[in-house]
């Protein structure tokens, strides 16, 4: 970046707010697949099929993918001129698959549309994520990051909203079966993350890589040389690589949380509408708790702000396994999840930009993405399996609880790197 580097909490530069507003297009996918998709995959299965169990398999096939392909892909990525390209390919993956669900369909071969449509969403995001160091400077980096997510989840309700009017008042309005409505939801939520991606696509420039274009070929050839010295330095970082467990447990209950939380609320009988207007409230809620995150970051440290997210975790995960019988507790499950959702997101994210080689950002994203994703299927395999061999579906959320105080354990033995700089 040229000129005068802003000060952290000075005005969003346009450069940063075309990088924020990828995630108000990808979040509206985020949101349907949260909210809506889970009732709609369970209303094409069986009365006897089992959607916790469904759910959770779909989510972990998606996130084995990504964490097979990310450290290869990200560390070609790091050569010039590669990173939007790869971002390219997963988006336009993501896009096409989240509109091919509105294909009639069973309930198997929607959910490999849905799977194909999530690799490419999580797929485009390593890379959107890496954007990050690119964009903006460390001092911002938790402010911009913060903005990303918080604008990210008002953002999304706009589609959400026109979507769930559809859904429900479509039949009455137009004529269509819900079925019918539900599956435009699908396109028009593809129509919205394209849009909200082209802002991005006219600003984005490469700052820091690792070879140039004309060196390209050689850089491919030895991205499996870089990857295993990335894997070394990696170990010998004792702070990055303690953070690295951490991360990989913590954000496990988080993605957990998140995918489970409607399979879980109509497994448990819940009604579908109280479901999504509870989800909907959440990402209203997400909205300036993500933003305060960024700020309190700021003031009080990144990484104790991150603790205080799993804490929380912690008593959210206990409420859901004793107290979640009801639309009610449902609703309260919702906004706190909204309080500490975005908050940690975005300052794991930040907080690994920080203290990651800049040249090898994406080579180090891809990494992040296998915790982030191979944490993801352990989660979702553990509460799908739990789910299926006792079928009590509440034991299997109970079981995250023990991954985030592993988390806990590692955060406080961590030393903070960014304390010394």
């Amino acid at each position: 970046m040229t000129g005068t580097k802003p000060s952290a909490n000075g005005i969003l530069t346009a450069r940063e707010k075309k990088w924020i507003v990828y995630d108000v297009g990808n979040s509206a996918f985020v949101l349907l697949s949260t909210a809506v998709i889970p009732i709609y995959a369970k209303s094409l299965m069986p009365a006897d099929g089992n959607i916790v169990s469904a759910w959770g398999y779909a989510q972990t096939i998606a996130s084995l993918v990504i964490a097979l392909l990310m450290p290869l892909l990200g560390s070609i990525a790091d050569v010039q001129g590669m990173k939007i390209k790869f971002f390219l390919g997963f988006f336009g993956t993501g896009v096409v698959m989240c509109t091919a669900m509105a294909l009639p369909l069973t309930w198997l071969p929607f959910l490999i549309v849905y799977v194909l449509a999530t690799i490419g969403l999580n797929g485009s995001l390593t890379f959107y994520d890496s954007m990050l160091i690119d964009t903006t400077s460390n001092i911002r980096m938790d402010k911009v990051s913060s903005h990303g997510y918080g604008w990210g989840y008002i953002g999304s309700t706009v589609p959400f909203i026109f979507c769930i009017a559809l859904i429900f008042g479509g039949p009455a309005l137009f004529g269509w079966s819900t079925v019918a409505c539900t599956r435009a939801s699908f396109v028009i939520t593809a129509v919205w993350w394209a849009a909200f991606t082209i802002p991005l696509l006219t600003s984005y420039r490469q700052v820091h890589y690792r070879a140039t274009r004309e060196h390209t070929r050689e850089a491919v050839r030895g991205t499996f040389t870089e990857l295993s010295s990335t894997l070394h330095k990696l170990v010998r970082n004792k702070p990055l690589w303690m953070f690295m467990v951490a991360f990989f447990f913590y954000i496990d209950a988080v993605n957990t949380v998140i995918s489970m939380s409607t399979s879980y609320g109509t497994q448990l009988g819940i009604d579908s509408t109280q479901l999504v207007v509870a989800l909907l409230v959440t990402q209203f809620v997400a909205f300036p708790c993500a933003i305060l995150y960024g700020r309190m970051a700021g003031r009080f440290g990144c990484k104790p702000m991150i603790v205080a997210a799993v804490v929380a975790y912690m008593c959210i995960v206990f409420f859901a396994t004793f107290f979640l019988k009801s639309a009610v507790e449902f609703w309260i499950l919702a906004i706190l999840v909204g309080m500490f959702q975005g908050g940690i997101q975005a300052l794991s994210r930040s907080y690994y930009g920080k203290i990651i080689p800049k040249e090898h950002a994406n080579e180090y994203y891809g990494l992040y993405d296998i915790f982030g994703k191979t944490a993801s299927i352990l989660g979702t395999f553990l509460v799908a399996t739990t789910t299926t061999l006792t079928g009590n579906a509440s034991l299997g959320v109970l079981s995250i609880a023990i991954l985030l105080v592993v988390a806990l354990i590692f955060l406080t033995l961590q030393k903070d790197p960014t304390k010394t700089v």
